[in-house]
């Protein structure tokens, strides 16, 4: 045998360059897939379930198909969820909790000052807690800055939320706390503080889908309490 029979031949630098692509993209997919289900999803839940408009959403769910149009985004529980303890703290300086809002349908809406959808979507909020807002529902929009809380006291003035009463996390914990993965984030929690839905990333919370969701909830936990 020669010795250039003998010798590995070397691969075409061409071939390096596909394997480096493919794994590129693997790496990729593994980082996306990775972030799906940290939504606050029970581990192992297949995203299938949550797809919008309710397909493979189970018959429990008061939101199932409901997640269409401007609420297409909306990530409907098949079950309710348990969330962890947690503060934030009122306007007066108080410390409050969803306990206070025991037995309320809560719209809990997590925002920055920095955060240029939130101020985009704070007025529908602001219309949405005008429009459903008391003895079943609240709209409780927690502002993460950190340095105090007349920053957002000032965004909440400047956006015209009149209806929304100003919340702040001191702790700067709430964002992680909920498995929060992008901002805003808003979870709708049922009467007994358990998450039925969650969106991440701006809504109108104004619409007629975004009410008729509420409705929904709200309708749901009254005839079944």
């Amino acid at each position: 045998m020669s010795k250039r029979n003998g010798q590995k031949r070397a691969a075409p630098p061409a071939i390096y360059l596909l394997a480096a692509g493919v794994a590129a993209i693997a790496g990729f997919a593994t980082v996306y897939v990775s972030l799906v289900p940290s939504d606050n999803g029970r581990s192992g839940e297949p995203v299938a379930q949550n797809r919008p408009g309710g397909e493979g959403t189970t018959a429990s769910s008061p939101l199932k198909s409901l997640n269409k149009g401007a609420m297409a985004p909306l990530v409907v529980r098949p079950e309710p969820l348990d969330l962890p303890d947690f503060t934030f703290v009122d306007g007066e300086g108080a410390e409050r909790s969803l306990e206070d809002f025991a037995g309320k349908i809560v719209l809990l809406n997590l925002w920055a000052t920095w955060c240029v959808p939130c101020r985009e979507e704070m007025p529908a909020l602001d219309e949405l807690e005008a429009e459903l807002g008391g003895q079943d529902f609240a709209v409780v929009a927690v502002n993460i800055d950190k340095g105090g809380p007349e920053k957002a006291a000032k965004f909440l003035k400047e956006t015209g939320a009149t209806q929304l009463p100003l919340y702040t996390d001191p702790t700067g914990k709430l964002f992680a706390t909920v498995k929060a993965v992008g901002m805003p984030t808003t979870l709708i929690v049922d009467r007994d503080g358990k998450e039925i839905a969650r969106l991440v990333g701006p809504a109108d919370w104004a619409s007629t889908e975004a009410l008729a969701v509420i409705k929904a909830a709200i309708t749901a936990q009254t005839s079944s309490s």
